[in-house]
């Protein structure tokens, strides 16, 4: 599958329909079937402990599979989650960046499914992994 994307383009579009996550994220890699995309971790995204929240790694999940959904079908911002499951396997690093692997497992007309594991950045084993339904508006 084609991007109609380039990293930087997605990053536009997202601050263009999701402003409120600018500071949050950055989309390292897109080519239309797969995504890395980074979680900048600040104070607030911790959980007492200093370690990474959960809420802030579902966070990553959901964002890196939209842009995931995004990247070969275009500017569609109504695109919305249906499922996810996912699971936290391990403490994420203390003060490290999250690093999100998505891969587009699944490009229908109206669901996408696409699995995400999430890493702390420098480790090799993921903290997390998620998969994700994502249901897209019909074209009219």
């Amino acid at each position: 599958m084609q991007a109609k994307f380039t990293a930087t383009e997605m990053m536009d579009y997202l601050e263009e329909v999701f402003p409120q996550i600018r500071s949050d994220f950055r989309v390292e890699h897109l080519d239309g079937e797969t995504v890395t995309m980074r979680m900048l971790i600040g104070d607030r995204h911790l959980r007492p402990g200093g370690t990474v929240s959960g809420p802030s790694m579902f966070a990553l999940a959901d964002v890196a599979a939209y842009v995931a959904t995004m990247a070969p079908i275009g500017r569609e911002a109504l695109a919305v989650t249906t499922n996810i499951s996912m699971d936290f396997m391990r403490k994420p690093a203390a003060g490290a960046d999250l690093i999100a692997q998505a891969k587009l497992l699944k490009l229908g007309r109206a669901l996408t499914v696409t699995d995400v594991l999430v890493y702390s950045e420098g480790e090799e084993k993921p903290v997390a992994r998620a998969t994700l339904t994502y249901s897209i508006p019909p074209r009219r």
